[in-house]
């Protein structure tokens, strides 16, 4: 995965290229090839755990989010209430099961929901709101387009109390050793602790750019998989079941 989120838990992994051999794409790409056998272990969209009943997380580690994400969010040229049309950046199924979640659940509303290109000022000029994910949303003007953002890890938590996993390594029995699973647990934390760093890096020489990075990496972001956020994925994994974004429930199980 190659946003922004995700550098923390793959910022120490590029550094040993002679044993982790890492590709970046897009959280769908990153699940299509792991779905496909092509890659042996996934940074990808939570949601597609529920594709295989093979698949195990790597204990501990995770993006997610406790409140606002930042990164994760409704554009909206109308009252929530009065949305009927929203137009979906396809990026990562996670966020677009999110936003059907949210709406059933959170929002009580039955929007028509349509693919669209990550193109903010299109998406809503053709639809009542559009979801962005991970950069574009992050970089979104949304004030100077006249539109209402509506944080979609702040609404899940309102709703129900708990963080939101939007990403976790992912792979089949096997896929790594006990000892893969402490260096990507400790990779993790080498890439908390190396923020700033991606921040700079991130922002390519313009300060406010990097300024803001740094701000979303503390603030918003939350790194690790214990307990609350389990309990946060396996609620968020069972309404998606439900609501048949998904082939089957599961409960979650870890290398």
């Amino acid at each position: 995965m190659g946003y922004l989120n995700a550098r923390p838990l793959t910022w120490a992994l590029d550094r040993s290229p002679d044993y982790w051999h890492v590709r970046y794409d897009l959280p769908s790409v990153c699940a299509a090839l792991l779905h496909s056998g092509e890659t042996d272990l996934g940074l990808i969209p939570s949601i597609e755990y529920l594709q295989s009943s093979d698949y195990r997380f790597v204990p501990g580690v995770g993006i997610g989010s406790r409140g606002q994400i930042a990164s994760v969010a409704l554009y909206s040229r109308v009252p929530v209430e009065d949305i009927r049309s929203i137009a979906l950046d396809t990026s990562s199924r996670t966020s677009v099961s999110l936003i059907k979640v949210l709406c059933q659940h959170r929002f009580r509303i039955t929007p028509r929901f349509v693919s669209h290109g990550p193109d903010l000022a299109a998406m809503t000029r053709a639809h009542d709101a559009g979801l962005l994910i991970g950069d574009p949303a992050f970089d979104a003007d949304h004030q100077a387009l006249g539109l209402t953002k509506i944080d979609l890890g702040e609404e899940w938590t309102v709703m129900t109390g708990l963080p939101f996993i939007y990403a976790a390594w992912t792979g089949r029995p096997g896929a790594v050793s006990d000892a893969d699973v402490r260096a990507l647990q400790d990779a993790q934390a080498e890439g908390v602790a190396s923020r700033l760093a991606i921040a700079e890096e991130y922002g390519r020489g313009d300060a406010a750019r990097a300024a803001r990075a740094a701000v979303y990496l503390r603030d918003n972001v939350r790194y690790g998989l214990g307990p609350d956020e389990a309990a946060g994925l396996q609620t968020f994994l069972d309404y998606a079941a439900d609501l048949g974004l998904a082939p089957r429930r599961r409960t979650l199980e870890f290398f």
